[in-house]
């Protein structure tokens, strides 16, 4: 007997029909038990094509690690645009796959000394850095490299602000910049994030006007500047619509064009907008309780083993294998931790033990957090 599960207008609006049509055949064709990450080929490919399709001169690197699974990666390695890693564990498995040295670039400002050999011996040769110490790593471990600093710009508007742990501000960045050119480095350009899921616009907005600030100041001191790298940030419907790809494109080229020369490279580095909303995590209800006033339910994938975000403020969409009632929930996932708690007072129609629960727009930042904690095995990644 088939699964009945109940879909609303939400649902497609957060997930395409489409992909949530591919999810119901392999439920119906497999027999793979959940928990499991079923990613849509043809969702990432779409992606992959309007991330900076409005912006000129642009080059896209996709951040590895929203979902480093080693079938996703050579999906998008076959669409030609680069990645963007940290790690010599990224490295090992881009390596893996053939991936050419000019596609990949390092945006973390503050790398381990085996990553940054590594990397210049592969023959990576684009770094941030947003310290004095960095730049004398670089200069030690890759001399001669291409490096952009990291300005740190408002994260206003974003779930998952990333303006605290690096960046600097103007003044800081230029002198980072002056001294890396004495050290040897080639500074070519500024790096900035807006934060991840961000939903403001404008900060793209605020962004390019600090870096422009910055640009004419380093060319005053006598570094030119050649490259904008605009980050990542680019948001994906989770529980509501957000602004769309094209629509921010058109606002960052705009902007780029009124401020920075013509020949300006710009580079881009999404990973959750490739492949967020490309995902649906395939779950099961494997328990119900009433604690008090509380309806509790407790599913086999959780905040250890692949839905980590939700602690950071992510919610999700839920589609339900049930056609009773709705109730409020405590959603739960399956370790003995009290921490795994994923959501509270969500309105889900009641399931019975045994039945299954898509989780929505789940394809980023999921599968790559997850341990193996409490003995809960890591969920298989699919491409479908």
């Amino acid at each position: 007997m088939g699964h009945r599960f109940r879909i609303n207008k939400l649902h497609s609006e957060i997930a395409s029909e489409s992909t949530i049509r591919k999810v119901l055949r392999y439920l119906e064709d497999s027999e793979t038990e959940p928990p499991y990450l079923l990613m849509d080929r043809a969702k990432i490919i779409e992606k992959v094509g309007l991330v900076g399709k409005r912006i000129k001169n642009s080059r896209v690197f996709y951040a590895v690690k929203a979902n480093p699974d080693i079938e996703v990666l050579r999906l998008i390695d076959s669409l030609g645009i680069g990645f963007e890693i940290a790690s010599e564990g990224e490295l090992n498995i881009l390596s893996a796959i053939g991936v050419g040295k000019e596609r990949i670039i390092s945006s973390n400002p503050v790398k381990s000394f085996r990553f940054l050999e590594m990397a210049s011996s592969y023959g990576i040769s684009n770094f941030s850095f947003d310290s004095i110490e960095e730049i004398e790593k670089l200069r030690d471990c890759s001399p001669g490299s291409n490096v952009y600093v990291r300005l740190l710009v408002p994260n206003e508007g974003s779930d998952w602000p990333l303006s605290k742990k690096f960046a600097v501000e103007v003044d800081v960045a230029e002198d980072l910049l002056v001294m890396a050119k004495k050290k040897g480095l080639n500074p070519v350009g500024i790096t900035f994030h807006v934060g991840s899921q961000c939903r403001n616009i404008y900060n793209w907005n605020t962004a390019l006007d600090k870096a422009k600030t910055l640009w004419d100041r380093a060319e005053k001191r006598g570094v030119n500047l050649s490259v904008l790298n605009i980050g990542g940030g680019y948001p994906i419907p989770y529980t509501q619509d957000v602004v769309d790809i094209e629509t921010i494109d058109r606002n960052v080229n705009r902007l780029i064009y009124e401020k920075f020369p013509g020949n300006t490279q710009v580079f881009i580095e999404p990973g959750r907008a490739v492949v967020g909303d490309a995902g649906v995590f395939v779950s099961r209800v494997i328990g119900k309780a009433k604690r008090a006033d509380e309806d509790w339910l407790y599913i086999d994938v959780g905040i250890f083993n692949g839905l980590m975000e939700s602690i950071g403020g992510i919610k999700y969409s839920y589609i339900v294998e049930s056609s009773r009632q709705e109730k409020k929930w405590t959603l739960a996932g399956p370790s003995c931790d009290s921490f795994d708690v994923i959501d509270k007072d969500i309105l889900l129609p009641e399931p019975d033990v045994g039945n299954l629960i898509l989780i929505l727009s789940s394809g980023a930042y999921t599968v790559s957090y997850a341990s193996e904690f409490n003995g809960f095995s890591i969920p298989e990644t699919i491409l479908i």
